[in-house]
C-alpha cells in the first residue's frame, strides 16, 4: 500500500522509467551498458516506491499512551523551553527519519486540535540543534483528556521541500490515523508535559503506530 501523497510522483516516475527502459533498446547498442542503465532506472523506481509506502499497522487506541507518530530513531529526550505555544518548559522527544524510513505522520494520541500552524523556513539537516526553530515545519497541539495538551512538530530536513499536515483547528482526531507526510528526510518532535513517563531510550528504533513513547 502506498500513501496518497505519493500518487503523482509514483505515476510520473513509473512513466519515465518505462520510457527510459524502452529507449535503451534503440539508443544503446552495447549489451552490458544497456543492462546497467535499465538496472539503475529500476532501482530509482523502487526507491520512490519504498519511500511512499504506507504499511497498515493495527493499533489498540488508548488515551493512556502516546505512540510513535513516525518511524525512525529517537535522537533527543530532554527538557526544553517551548517558545511558540506553551512558552514554558516541556519534555521533548525527537524522532529522526532517514530517507529509507516510512514517512507517514500519524496522530500520537486522540483529542481536539487546539493549534495548527505552518512555518516556512530553512532546510538545515534534520538533526541540527536549530532545525526545530529555523527549518520549514508545522506545529500541532492536541488536547487529550488524560495527558492534556501535547504538541508535535513536523520538521523538514536538508532534502525535504514539502510538509503535508492534515490537522485542522477544532477538529477531533483519532490516535493512529494519518496526520500528514514529510517528503525526503526529516524529524518529528513531541512536546510532553513535565513528569510524563517516557518509555523509550536514546537511539532506540521507533515504529509508527507500534512503539509506545510515553504512558500516564
Amino acid at each position: 500500500m502506498f500513501h496518497k501523497e505519493g500518487a503523482k510522483i509514483i505515476l510520473i516516475t513509473l512513466f519515465l522509467a518505462v520510457i527510459a527502459i524502452l529507449a535503451t533498446d534503440y539508443l544503446i547498442q552495447i549489451s552490458w551498458l544497456k543492462t546497467l542503465v535499465q538496472v539503475v532506472v529500476l532501482f530509482f523506481l523502487l526507491m520512490v516506491l519504498q519511500f511512499f509506502r504506507n504499511p497498515k499497522r493495527d493499533l489498540q487506541i488508548s488515551d493512556n499512551i502516546i505512540i510513535a507518530p513516525v518511524d525512525g530513531k529517537v535522537v533527543v529526550i530532554e527538557e526544553v523551553y517551548e517558545p511558540e505555544y506553551f512558552k514554558e518548559k516541556k519534555l521533548m522527544v525527537s524522532i529522526f527519519m532517514s530517507p529509507i524510513n516510512v514517512h507517514v505522520t500519524r496522530y500520537a494520541l486522540s483529542g481536539i486540535v487546539k493549534y495548527s500552524k505552518y512555518h516556512p523556513g530553512k532546510y538545515l539537516v534534520a538533526w541540527h540543534p536549530k532545525a526545530s526553530e529555523e527549518n520549514e515545519r508545522t506545529t500541532v497541539v492536541i488536547d487529550n483528556p488524560v495527558f492534556g495538551e501535547v504538541m508535535y512538530r513536523q520538521i523538514a530536513g536538508a532534502l525535504a521541500r514539502r510538509i503535508v499536515n492534515y490537522a485542522k483547528p477544532s477538529t477531533n482526531v483519532i490516535q493512529g490515523n494519518d496526520a500528514g507526510f514529510i517528503k525526503f528526510g526529516s524529524r518529528v518532535d513531541l512536546y510532553l508535559p513535565l513528569g510524563t513517563k517516557v518509555n523509550v531510550t536514546l537511539n532506540q528504533k521507533a515504529i509508527g503506530n507500534q512503539t509506545i513513547i510515553a504512558t500516564k
